[in-house]
């Protein structure tokens, strides 16, 4: 598992945050802890003025480590994992500076959870974004989706598990770019220099009064989520359906 964090020469005031765990960028509870110390070390600097949020790999980000819950036979790796989401949600949406996510590939699970708590989003023209929540044995992070999409959209894809290209997002105003892959990281370095480019002093308070007018508290309302997702493990609904993951036809 690796958080790496590092300071473009050419892209003054920018820092760039990329998570690398192969196979899929599906994280275990350090990993959410270790993206969301990353996010809040950069938010603190005096020095950076945005944030970029990229990955590695084959894609941005596939959710939680599946297996890592299924070896345990009690409660406690969900408590943690549920703890370290909610943990790096908050961090990149309190993130004293503005966060611009860089999305390829799929973006599922708890990647909806960071985008959608970002303040800006690019995305590669192969990106897609979806909940595959309840083929997991899970619930959570339609307060996120939720930021995507329109209220029936959200609610359509989180009970079907289907995705959404960027090309769709970019049409409901969520997607600020959608370019070829081999152009992404330049199209959010450009968007963030863009940014970083404002008084420092100013953006933070940018930043500060946007997130005091959000009409949805999302930090309370994805916590109210997850209680659904213990409801179900304590019912053994979850451990059931999660035992068919990598099994399917």
């Amino acid at each position: 598992m690796t958080v790496s964090t590092a300071y473009p020469a050419d892209a003054e005031g920018v820092c760039v945050i990329t998570v690398d765990h192969p196979p899929v960028n599906a994280l275990p509870v350090r990993g959410w802890y270790e993206l969301a110390d990353a996010v809040r070390a950069a938010g603190r600097d005096p020095e950076v003025r945005c944030v970029v949020l990229a990955a590695a790999g084959r894609g941005f980000n596939a959710g939680v480590d599946i297996k890592e819950l299924q070896r345990d036979p009690g409660n406690a790796a969900l408590i943690a994992v549920n703890r370290g989401c909610a943990e790096a949600f908050e961090a990149v949406y309190a993130c004293e500076v503005p966060v611009v996510a860089a999305v390829r590939g799929f973006c599922l699970g708890g990647g909806i959870g960071l985008v959608g708590n970002a303040d800006a989003i690019v995305a590669s023209e192969d990106a897609v974004f979806g909940l595959p929540e309840l083929d997991r044995g899970a619930l959570g992070a339609a307060t996120h989706l939720a930021r995507l999409v329109p209220q029936h959209l959200m609610r359509t894809l989180y009970f079907t598990a289907r995705t959404v290209t960027a090309t769709e997002l970019l049409a409901h105003g969520s997607v600020w770019r959608v370019v070829p892959a081999a152009e992404l990281l330049d199209a959010a370095m450009e968007l963030a220099s863009e940014i970083a480019r404002k008084d420092g002093h100013l953006l933070r308070l940018a930043k500060a009064a946007l997130n005091g007018i959000d009409p949805v508290d999302v930090r309370r309302s994805y916590r109210f989520e997850q209680g659904f997702t213990f409801e179900a493990s304590l019912a053994g609904t979850a451990g059931r359906v999660r035992d068919t993951f990598g099994k399917e036809a």
